[in-house]
């Protein structure tokens, strides 16, 4: 298998609002905050649903690799319950192995809501349900064992059991890649980010903002200097500047496509990154990659959800 991928496990269920929304609801345009299964019923009881589709950071990015014609697989939590059944039945139509036994569990599948705002931002609110209380066993260690590159999102980051489960997968990893999130994820983790980049990551993706909060300064520059000493692969997005990749000394940019009707930004990121492994495990120079990733994260943003239709 090529990568596996291991995160949360959340049906995503998106919602057109207005900015007011977001301020009524005490929400941070463009960022993820965790509610609780009450809340999260509160928040939707007053909107009209567009679309329902299996979803997580880690999982679009390993359908988008499925559909580019690599094997893959998913390890993610869901009860066996209707969203459960309807997450798993999401992954296998898009030809992604789930290596994960569901049973019925006490707290529910997690779902997020995806409230996308006239400017086309996505403000996430997200109850974790049972996606948030994986253990290391959930963790098959043989499916990662036999994967050329295990795939890990920030959002499945906790103290406990999470953190358990996420040492059991890098410590039986051939190469390990994880995407940083979410601005809150990485203040709230800041040190273990850290940690986990300079020390266990082959791989880091992370946006401009992200990193700069990651290692606490304010230049763009600073960001690539500590790329370099630290000698992985990091890969930054930057919106409208494009992306940049940073391995051992060598910086390599690609710029943004230009001209697109954007209709939502959820799912750059994954797709970003689905674009870019596809390039690195078929042995694409990083420019490739970086053009690959570019072209998938510029097509989803077309489309509403952050999965593309093939």
């Amino acid at each position: 298998m090529k990568i596996l991928g291991i995160g949360n496990a959340i049906v995503d269920v998106i919602c057109k609002v207005e900015d007011k929304f977001i301020d009524q609801n005490n929400l941070t345009k463009s960022t993820m905050k965790l509610v609780n299964e009450y809340e999260f019923k509160k928040i939707l009881s007053t909107l009209k649903i567009e679309e329902t589709v299996s979803g997580g950071s880690v999982a679009n990015s390993i359908v988008g690799l499925s559909q580019l014609g690599n094997k893959v697989g998913f390890i993610g939590k869901v009860s066996d319950d209707d969203l459960g059944n309807k997450y798993e039945e999401g992954l296998k139509k898009e030809n992604v192995q789930y290596f994960y036994s569901k049973k019925k569990e006490t707290i529910s599948t997690g779902t997020c809501l995806i409230l996308i705002t006239p400017d086309s931002e996505r403000t996430m609110v997200t109850f974790l349900g049972t996606a948030g209380k994986i253990n290391d066993n959930d963790i098959d260690a043989n499916a990662v064992k036999n994967s050329e590159i295990l795939f890990l999102e920030g959002y499945l980051w906790d103290e406990g059991e999470p953190k358990k489960a996420f040492e059991k997968a890098i410590n039986n990893s051939n190469k390990v890649a994880m995407s940083l999130s979410d601005l809150f994820c990485v203040e709230r983790h800041k040190a273990h980010f850290l940690e986990l980049v300079k020390n266990k990551l082959d791989i880091t993706f992370a946006n401009e903002q992200e990193f700069m909060s990651l290692i606490d300064v304010n230049k763009f520059d600073d960001v690539i200097n500590f790329a370099k000493e630290i000698n992985k692969l990091t890969l930054i997005t930057r919106g409208e500047k494009g992306a940049v990749a940073i391995s051992k000394n060598e910086v390599v940019e690609c710029s943004a496509i230009k001209n697109l009707k954007i209709k939502d930004l959820t799912g750059a990121g994954d797709l970003f990154a689905s674009g870019f492994l596809h390039g690195l495990i078929n042995n694409k120079s990083i420019k490739e990659s970086l053009e690959t990733g570019t072209k998938m994260s510029s097509r989803v943003i077309q489309i509403i959800g952050a999965r593309l239709n093939n």
